[in-house]
């Protein structure tokens, strides 16, 4: 048996990147799975990609929309019968210093982020609550929310929320069977990270005791674990997934 085979996932900003890896794993693991995306075309052909038919379907999401967010939700239970998984995922950037950085920047990061993240915590929970089997949340936070980094002041402050947000809401559902976990990627080799100056790069690579970026997939099977019974007795915490940076 595999370790979601025929529970539902819901993953949003989920047609590239992380969020795309989380849903390869996820299929691998026998799950049904719905790939939310601000842009739609890319989500339908992201689900079309993992080629398993009818158990994976691409659509468009706003996350920030809390309506978006829950017809997300009501879909998964009206094509597949329950909502088990919701992964929290979508995510943006808006980079500048302080002295730099407009209201709109940081309105907007904050907004997808957070507002983003307790419009799925939200949506999701209001139907696994009324399910006998619960259901796990995974939001993704960040190291930076940690740590903070520069430049990323509007970044940081919405990834370190999550954390907030993750341990609060866990302490409400949590006799409900309801887990709500966050993890805390550091720096992973996706698409984002491989644009940036080598010497960016190689700074951050001297940060990380095990002298490498991570990979998508190892994300996804942490995502995969907190998602199954593996970790039927964990909730409220943060995962860090970053090699070592930061200790």
């Amino acid at each position: 048996m595999s370790l979601l085979e025929d529970r539902t996932a819901i993953i949003t900003g989920a047609a590239q990147g992380l969020g795309f890896a989380i849903a390869e794993a996820f299929v691998a693991e026998g799950a049904n799975v719905i790939l939310g995306d601000l842009n739609e075309e890319a989500a339908i052909s992201a689900a079309r990609s993992l080629d398993v038919g009818e158990r994976a379907l691409g659509m468009a999401c706003n996350v920030v929309d809390l309506d978006q967010v829950g017809l997300l939700c009501r879909t998964a239970l009206e094509k597949f019968g329950t909502l088990d998984v919701m992964v929290n995922n979508a995510g943006i950037t808006r980079d500048a210093t302080i002295r730099k950085m407009a209201e709109e920047q940081f309105d907007q990061v904050v907004a997808v982020h957070l507002r983003g993240t307790w419009n799925g915590v939200k949506s999701a929970t209001g139907i696994m609550r009324e399910q006998a089997t619960g259901g796990s949340i995974i939001n993704v936070s960040s190291i930076s929310g940690k740590v903070g980094m520069l430049g990323q002041t509007n970044y940081s402050a919405a990834k370190a929320g999550i954390v907030g947000m993750t341990k609060a809401a866990a302490k409400e559902v949590g006799f409900k069977n309801v887990r709500i976990n966050a993890i805390q990627p550091g720096f992973i080799n996706t698409p984002m990270t491989s644009s940036m100056r080598q010497d960016v790069i190689d700074a951050k690579l001297a940060e990380i005791p095990m002298g490498r970026p991570g990979e998508p997939s190892e994300i996804a099977s942490a995502v995969v674990f907190l998602a199954s019974d593996l970790s039927s007795y964990v909730t409220g915490t943060v995962l860090e997934i970053a090699g070592g940076r930061h200790i």
